[in-house]
C-alpha cells in the first residue's frame, strides 16, 4: 500500500517547483561515439538534435560535451542558434536528469542543488558525470545562480514535485541501500524536507519496467500533470508488466491531494514490447515526457500506441504544444527523453502555479 507522510513543513523557505513552472533553460549531456552508445550512435545523435531543436524554440539549451572533436563539431552546427550554448565538460554518459542540478526556490530566489550521483547504485562508472554540474557552474553555465552541493545521493529521475510541497516517489529507488546505506527512511524524508522544502511525501511501493536499471525511477512510471492530476503507465492484462503496474494504479487511486480529494488519473498505454539484439526488453514508456515553457516533448517509439499517448498528453496539457520525438534508439541504453534532460527554472518565482 502507498504510504503518505503528512508532516507539514509550512515554515520552510524552500520549494521545489513543478516541472511546468517557468524555465530559463534545459540541460543535456551529449552522447559520445566511443562509449556504450557506439553501436547506435548514428541513430541516437539525430534524436538529440530533434530534442535541441524543439527546446530551443521555447528556451535556452545548455549542452555539456565530453569530447573535443564533438565540441568543435557541435559548436559549428549550432553557431547560428542563439538559444544553444555548448560547454566542453568530461562525461561518462548522457543522463542529465540524474547528474544535473535540481532547481529549488529559497524565498522565491532560484537555488540549484547539486546532489551526489553514484551511477544508480554503483552500477556504472560515474566519476566525471558526478562533477558535471560543478564544472558547468565554474564555466558560468548557470550565471550567478547559487549552487549548493549536498553530500548524499539523489537523482532527479526519482523526484516528482507538484510545486506545492508534495513529492511523489518510489521506495524501491529512494530507500535502496545502494544509494544511501547509512540513512533510514525517516532520515531521507527529513533531508528531502530540509533541502528541497517538501511537506508531503507520497511513497509508491509498486511499479517497475523491465530493462530499467534505475531501480524504478518515478519519471518512468507516474508524473504530475498538475497539482491534482497524475499521468501513469497502464499495461494490458496480457503484458508481463500488468501485475506490477496494476498494483501501482491501485496505490495511485488511494492517494489524495493536499485538499483531500482523489487525484485525476490519466492512463498512458504501455508501448508494445521493444527488444534489443540480445532479446532483452527495453524500458519504453510514455511517462518519460519533458515539460518546458509552453510545450511538452513526448517520447514515442514507432508503435501503434504512440497516437493514443499523444492524445492523452495533449489532453493533460491543453495549453502546450506537443512535440512527439521518436526515442526508439535512446532506449537501447535503458532510458528515454526525460532521462536525457534537466530543466533549469527561472531566477525568481513570484507565485505557485498550476497552469498546464
Amino acid at each position: 500500500m502507498s504510504q503518505l507522510n503528512n508532516t507539514l513543513n509550512p515554515q520552510s523557505p524552500l520549494r521545489m517547483p513543478a516541472e511546468w513552472e517557468s524555465q530559463q533553460a534545459a540541460q543535456l549531456t551529449w552522447p559520445q561515439q566511443q562509449s556504450d552508445w557506439e553501436t547506435v550512435f548514428s541513430r541516437v545523435e539525430p534524436v538529440f538534435h530533434a530534442i535541441v531543436a524543439a527546446i530551443s524554440n521555447h528556451q535556452k539549451v545548455i549542452i555539456a560535451c565530453g569530447n573535443s572533436t564533438d565540441y568543435k563539431r557541435l559548436t559549428h552546427y549550432y553557431s547560428n542558434m542563439a538559444n544553444v550554448v555548448i560547454f566542453r565538460v568530461d562525461s561518462e554518459d548522457t543522463w542529465a536528469r540524474d547528474h544535473g542540478p535540481i532547481s529549488c526556490y529559497e524565498n522565491n530566489r532560484l537555488l540549484l542543488r547539486d546532489f551526489q550521483f553514484n551511477g544508480w547504485g554503483n552500477k556504472y562508472a560515474h566519476q566525471n558525470d558526478n562533477q558535471i554540474t560543478q564544472k558547468l557552474n565554474t564555466l558560468n553555465a548557470f550565471g550567478k545562480t547559487n549552487l549548493q552541493a549536498s553530500n548524499w545521493v539523489l537523482e532527479g529521475g526519482s523526484l516528482e514535485s507538484d510545486g506545492h510541497g508534495t513529492l511523489l516517489t518510489t521506495s524501491q529507488c529512494l530507500l535502496n541501500p545502494n544509494r544511501n546505506p547509512g540513512l533510514s527512511k525517516e532520515q531521507i524524508e527529513d533531508k528531502l524536507k530540509q533541502e528541497l522544502g517538501f511537506s508531503r511525501i507520497l511513497w509508491l511501493e509498486h511499479g517497475h519496467l523491465e530493462g530499467d536499471d534505475t531501480d524504478a525511477h518515478i519519471d518512468t512510471l507516474a508524473r504530475f500533470c498538475s497539482a491534482n492530476s497524475i499521468a501513469y503507465c497502464q499495461a494490458s492484462p496480457s503484458d508481463d508488466h500488468f501485475e506490477s503496474l496494476n498494483a501501482m494504479e491501485q496505490e495511485l487511486r488511494q492517494l489524495r491531494t493536499q485538499d483531500g480529494e482523489p487525484y485525476q488519473l490519466i492512463p498512458l498505454p504501455l508501448p508494445s514490447a521493444q527488444y534489443n539484439d540480445d532479446g532483452d526488453r527495453l524500458p519504453a514508456t510514455y511517462a518519460n515526457f519533458l515539460v518546458i515553457n509552453d510545450a511538452v516533448l513526448l517520447p514515442i517509439y514507432g508503435v501503434n500506441e504512440d497516437q493514443l499517448a499523444v492524445e492523452q498528453i495533449a489532453n493533460a496539457f491543453p495549453n502546450r504544444k506537443i512535440y512527439p520525438i521518436n526515442c526508439r534508439p535512446v532506449i537501447e541504453q535503458f532510458g528515454s527523453l526525460h532521462c536525457l534532460t534537466m530543466q533549469i527554472h527561472t531566477e525568481i518565482s513570484t507565485q505557485y502555479t498550476t497552469k498546464c
